[in-house]
């Protein structure tokens, strides 16, 4: 990674970290403890601060402190009686625990655990503790990111077909290109959002290597944007309205990191993601396989789950699932056909982009449509907001809100990055990213602030993030 710029602590054994155009990019290797070690060392900087605004954000969002939810953490993931986690991700998380505190960082590994398991505890657990029930407010802030995974002909690749003929034959040949695209934009609220902004590469004792977004103090992804030593190439979209949850079942970040560490083909990773299945952070799943060129999609609920394959088209992710069990039998009002809410103004916006760009997706335009800002509601060409691929809602009045409780006009949310990967890339451990921003519309934080005084109580803990170019990252060449 030419170009870099060098933060205070660089390296830690095998572990290092770089920085360059808003991105920490971290390699680690090694044992469970020595590698969450690593990570925890030298990312502290980042460690620490996000643990400043998640004790006050927990507290501001539920009423509940921090404490309060890393006991829960304890109860539902450790206790005797609880659903149990492999101890070789424990002892990466006590080992990120360790190194931060190495370094100078007041944590304790529970809290780490509770970091990771942030999602559920607080937008799928609490809510069902609270009410006995999902609340709206906390439910659709689970409705995250815009995706697509595409392979032949939409890649300008050659089909099934024309390949099984020979890739020397005249018509494969003038048709070769990347067999699989994949795009996605992280959709969140600034306040926890602006911290995805690491590039993560894994290299583990035992396991597949993987490279991935995530987020510091992690052992998984949460955006989920992956390529893995098997060939696995891997996003998701949130399933938005979804409102089961099993408490006695596995956490999604341990099913996830499993899934990724150790799958040698999409089905093992989908077997992986449904063993002791608790509903939590409910995701469309799409997957390619770099070996066979097929993609696939899973959708997975809590009783319910789908598997989708193709070797010839494209999948499309915009919150809301296809699965009519899933839709209708464990969520709620998921926005499916509503063109005035995002989920069914993207469904339309990215099927039309799929067609437009028809045989034509690869690297380049993939940037193209994940930053897209076409208002199919308003039919607006360039009406950057929540309705549209590239969310956001910072700019957005909300006039045509469809019920209340969704996200509020103006709020601190949306698109906070942008990712695209072709299967040339993936087999180099290498993807485009672009932070700040699909678009890069750049978001200043005291600007915004002055203009909206309602998030007046996030002053202090949202961060500027300028505009950034597309940056290519590679994971380190290990002998």
């Amino acid at each position: 990674m030419g170009g870099l710029t060098i933060c205070p602590i660089t390296a830690y054994k095998e572990g290092f970290r770089d920085e360059i155009n808003g991105w920490v990019c971290l390699h680690i290797e090694g044992g469970p403890y020595e590698r969450g070690f690593q990570h925890g060392y030298l990312m502290a900087p980042e460690i620490k601060e996000i643990m400043r605004s998640i004790e006050y954000l927990t507290y501001w969002d539920t009423g509940k402190k921090w404490e309060f939810f890393v006991e829960a953490a304890r109860d539902l993931w450790l206790s005797p009686s609880g659903s149990g986690i492999d101890e070789e991700f424990l002892a990466e998380m006590q080992g990120i625990a360790a190194g931060a505190r190495e370094a100078g960082v007041k944590i304790t590994w529970e809290e780490v655990l509770a970091w990771n398991g942030y999602e559920e505890l607080t937008g799928y657990w609490w809510p069902l503790r609270k009410e006995g029930k999902f609340s709206e407010s906390i439910r659709n802030r689970k409705d995250h990111c815009s995706a697509f995974i595409a392979t032949a002909p939409y890649t300008g690749g050659a089909t099934a077909g024309e390949r099984s003929e020979g890739r020397g034959g005249e018509r494969a040949e003038e048709k070769d290109g990347p067999e699989i695209v994949m795009a996605h934009n992280t959709w969140s609220n600034f306040e926890t959002g602006q911290f995805c902004n690491l590039v993560l590469d894994i290299k583990p004792a035992r396991g597949q290597r993987i490279f991935m977004q995530a987020y510091p103090g992690y052992i998984h992804s949460m955006t989920d944007f992956f390529v893995t030593g098997a060939g696995l190439m891997g996003t998701e979209t949130t399933i938005g309205g979804f409102n089961c949850y099993d408490p006695d079942q596995l956490p999604e970040f341990f099913r996830v990191r499993k899934a990724m560490q150790y799958s040698e083909s999409p089905d093992r990773f989908v077997e992986f993601m449904k063993q002791g299945n608790n509903g939590g952070y409910a995701n469309t799943w799409y997957l390619g396989d770099i070996n066979s060129g097929e993609i696939l999609r899973f959708e997975l609920g809590l009783e319910y789950n789908n598997v989708s394959r193709k070797k010839e088209g494209y999948f499309i992710g915009f919150n809301a699932p296809l699965d009519p069990r899933i839709r209708n039998l464990e969520c709620s009002n998921t926005g499916y056909a509503d063109i005035r809410r995002h989920q069914g103004a993207r469904q339309v916006r990215l099927e039309e982009l799929m067609e437009e760009y028809r045989g034509r997706i690869n690297v380049e335009s993939a940037k193209k449509i994940i930053a897209d800002h076409y208002d199919v509601y308003l039919k607006k060409r360039n009406n950057p907001c929540s309705r549209t691929v590239d969310g956001h809602y910072e700019l957005d009045a909300r006039e045509s809100m469809s019920q209340p409780g969704r996200p509020l006009p103006f709020q601190p949310r949306g698109a906070v990055d942008g990712k695209v990967m072709d299967s040339r890339l993936a087999k180099e451990f290498a993807f485009w990213g672009r932070w700040g921003n699909s678009s890069g519309i750049p978001f200043e934080a005291s600007e915004f602030l002055k203009e909206h005084i309602q998030w007046k109580h996030l002053d202090g803990y949202l961060k500027d993030r300028p505009s950034q170019p597309w940056t290519l990252f590679k994971a380190k060449e290990i002998q």
